[in-house]
């Protein structure tokens, strides 16, 4: 799960060619499955996701929840959507969220998402997706902003770019371990590294078919504050990794951190990490300032920032 504001085009059309990097996707849902205490799968389904395109890895579209007023009535489509939206009246806005596809079957119409349930304590710390989540049922409707199979270029909302052969390094907490299993999945058969996911529970640890010679380790936290079995494993795991040492750093003051370069990079060894942002920026700064990592060869995401509503 990350926190962009991308504008992408969208378009209630679907049966003309007009086609859009970008497009909405009116779905239902078909099924809800409890994976472990902390992670739920939801099916979408709907005639459109025959177009939904299938890019793989940790492609990211958007969750549009309906608006306690008036449902999707008021969503726009345009060009613009994303600022319209935010000018309606709050009770009018529909809910947006960005989540990692898990899973599409073009041929049955049907889109796998693997959602976070938070236990949130505050109705204030409920962000819109949790608050649909919690009531979810079978055939309750809903909008997918996603990428448009029918458009032939570059759809974006990828950032997992290794080059092949280079050792691996992927890192996350709950929040990134749909997009992690998704990237696993995706991988080569000779891809080679270690992948480490912190999880609330071990309970929460799932079975993910990953190549033979990347290391899966699911990382418990049993009460403890996010990253703290994290950054440690990540930390030493980096330590071992043979880098191509650069003294580049630029330091991100930003509250919320985003460095995902979009290009295949010459690197021997490849780092994707994606968690809540203070921890983002703790592994940032150690890899990147201290063991040296280039920074076209690594893509370090704050999918969440603590303190903020729980999506």
């Amino acid at each position: 799960m990350a926190t962009q504001t991308e504008e992408p085009t969208v378009s209630g059309a679907v049966e003309t060619r007009a086609v859009r990097s970008y497009e909405l996707f009116p779905v239902t849902v078909r099924a809800l499955q409890r994976l472990s205490p902390t992670f739920m799968r939801v099916t979408f389904a709907g005639p459109t996701l025959a177009h939904f395109a299938d890019n793989g890895y940790d492609q990211r579209f958007k969750l549009i929840f309906p608006a306690s007023a008036c449902g999707f009535e008021k969503m726009p489509t345009s060009e613009r959507w994303y600022s319209e939206l935010r000018a309606l009246p709050e009770e009018e806005q529909c809910g947006v969220r960005t989540y990692t596809v898990r899973a599409v079957r073009q041929a049955a119409g049907e889109v796998d998402v693997d959602m976070v349930v938070h236990e949130a304590h505050t109705e204030a710390e409920c962000g819109p997706a949790l608050r649909w989540l919690r009531d979810a049922a079978v055939g309750d409707e809903i909008l997918l902003l996603g990428p448009d199979a029918r458009w032939d270029g570059p759809h974006g909302g990828l950032d997992f770019h290794a080059p092949d052969g280079a050792e691996l390094l992927i890192a996350g907490d709950e929040t990134a371990a749909p997009a992690i299993a998704a990237i696993l999945e995706d991988l080569p058969v000779t891809a080679r590294g270690k992948a480490f996911i912190e999880v609330p529970e071990a309970a929460d640890a799932l079975a993910v078919d990953a190549p033979e010679d990347v290391e899966v380790v699911w990382l418990a936290r049993d009460g403890a504050v996010w990253g703290d079995k994290l950054i440690p494993a990540v930390t030493e795991a980096a330590r071992r990794m043979d880098f191509a040492k650069t003294e580049q750093f630029d330091e991100n003051e930003d509250e919320m951190i985003w460095e995902a370069p979009q290009e295949v990079a010459q690197c021997d060894a490849y780092v994707w990490i994606a968690a809540e942002t203070g921890v983002v920026k703790t592994l940032r700064f150690t890899i990147r300032k201290e063991l040296g990592l280039p920074k076209e060869c690594g893509a370090f995401m704050g999918y969440w920032r603590n303190g903020a509503a729980w999506d």
